[in-house]
């Protein structure tokens, strides 16, 4: 009995630790008066709500900033210090649609996958509802939230990575343009990529890695299946333009893993509709990504696809 008690207590202090964590790396959105907070877009999962936010003035419709938290692919929310350099968009004319998935401690992959174009559908079937532009969306997100974009982003038209009985089956999941920040993509190639710049710890290959933990199992035991977690397997000449930016000196995901995407996206689409931009010093995120005039790119792509 006491034994129990004893077990019991640890995981409610962690448990505890981890909601006082997570409250802490919340950000105020209380000055933004048009906002809807944790609607549900499915309800399979608790995981599976979004937040709305509008910009102060105009009754649209709106383009529309998917924002998609990183996190390991087991910890982030949709309204954590992830989502400011989103919410900038508001100021230029911009909707802003935060939302959680299904993580790796609840669900393994395709699971996060169906949530993103489950979202993606839900936003279309009531963009009249919140002034959104139904035609103009793009998925943003960093790290994990990075790769959840890019597959997205690239999937839109692939039945197996699609769900559609999370809800709005008529609707489509395809968007109109895709940021990524420093997100992972081939997995089996991460650890042999840092061991060649030294940059990081290679340990992706392990059981216990973000990468395994999402697909469900050790990632060299299952190829076949990281190779259909690979955002490369799926470019085809119609996918969305991407932007893509990543720091030479991230010790996490190896900047080789965003350098060959761009290159295979580039080799599909072509030039003009792939930028690839190297921040160099940077490691994984950081301020350099959220500077001012590093942003002021973001939005020059985004402007470009969303409002011309």
């Amino acid at each position: 009995m006491k034994y129990c008690i004893t077990i019991f207590m640890i995981l409610f202090f962690v448990c505890a630790s981890q909601s006082v964590i997570l409250a802490q790396n919340r950000i105020n959105t209380d000055s933004i008066s048009r906002r809807w907070l944790d609607v549900p877009y499915a309800s399979l999962s608790p995981a599976q709500k979004l937040d709305v936010y509008l910009p102060e003035e105009g009754d649209g419709p709106f383009p529309v900033i998917v924002s998609i938290h990183g996190g390991a692919f087991r910890f982030g929310d949709k309204a954590d210090g992830q989502l400011r350099p989103m919410l900038e968009g508001l100021n230029r004319g911009y909707a802003v649609i935060s939302i959680n998935y299904r993580m790796s401690g609840e669900a393994h992959f395709p699971k996060a996958v169906h949530d993103v174009k489950a979202a993606i559908r839900w936003i279309r079937a009531h963009a009249n509802d919140y002034f959104l532009h139904a035609d103009k969306i793009a998925l943003w997100g960093g790290s994990a939230g990075g790769h959840l974009s890019a597959m997205a982003g690239l999937t839109g038209g692939v039945a197996e990575l699609e769900d559609l009985t999370l809800g709005y089956p008529e609707q489509s999941s395809r968007v109109q343009a895709v940021v990524d920040w420093f997100g992972p993509t081939d997995f089996l190639k991460m650890d042999e990529q840092l061991i060649a710049s030294g940059m990081g710890k290679p340990d992706h290959n392990e059981s216990e890695s973000p990468e395994s933990l999402y697909l469900g199992e050790k990632i060299t035991e299952i190829p076949e299946l990281v190779a259909k977690s690979n955002p490369e397997t799926y470019i085809t000449e119609d996918d969305p333009p991407f932007f893509i930016q990543h720091g030479t000196d991230d010790q996490l995901v190896p900047v080789e893993q965003s350098i060959y995407f761009a290159a295979r996206l580039k080799e599909v689409l072509g030039g003009k509709k792939v930028t690839l931009e190297l921040l160099p010093g940077v490691k994984h995120g950081g301020p350099a990504f959220e500077s001012k005039e590093n942003l002021a790119k973001v939005y020059v792509f985004l402007d470009q696809y969303l409002k011309e």
